[in-house]
């Protein structure tokens, strides 16, 4: 694989252009785990998922490291697919958890890739890492957005000096 800045580009563009797929996951996780959890998460509307994947675009070398995950994930087809379903997990749980950020939401965008992935089945035609791309994509950016009541408020662990 040899990556540009219009491999870049292009793979920014197949993240947005999977919208209509990757933002009712996002709020089907973000409604199953507030009921798990016992609290109320805001939905996210397109508009925000676009600009959250500017975002990590925006940041160069972010950008070039996801790029490469959703490309290598596209691509990713293992005949009889159960054989290669733990590499499409491995990079699957690594791109959440790059989209997601730093800790502690990164291991959140990680943890909640696997319980995306268990809802996601991609069309027949399709290449097997693309459910996976999408889990990921879907578990990264609900970590990213706005929503959630706990990233709202200030820590109660932080220390002034």
């Amino acid at each position: 694989m040899h990556l540009t800045a219009a491999r870049v580009r292009e793979e920014r563009d197949w993240v947005v252009d999977r919208t209509e797929t990757v933002v009712p996951l996002i709020n089907d996780v973000r409604d199953d785990l507030g009921e798990i959890f016992g609290t109320d998460v805001d939905a996210v509307t397109d508009d925000q998922y676009v600009e959250a994947v500017d975002a990590v675009f925006a940041d160069g070398d972010l950008a070039v490291n996801v790029a490469a995950m959703v490309a290598i994930l596209r691509d990713l087809d293992v005949e009889g697919d159960y054989p290669g379903f733990v590499v499409d997990e491995i990079l699957g749980r690594e791109l959440a958890g790059t989209i997601a950020g730093s800790q502690p939401l990164r291991t959140l965008g990680e943890a909640t890739f696997h319980y995306a992935d268990v809802h996601v089945h991609g069309d027949a035609g399709e290449n097997a890492g693309i459910d996976d791309c999408e889990a990921a994509l879907a578990a990264g950016f609900q970590e990213r957005l706005p929503g959630w009541n706990w990233t709202e408020r200030e820590s109660p662990f932080s220390i002034e000096r």
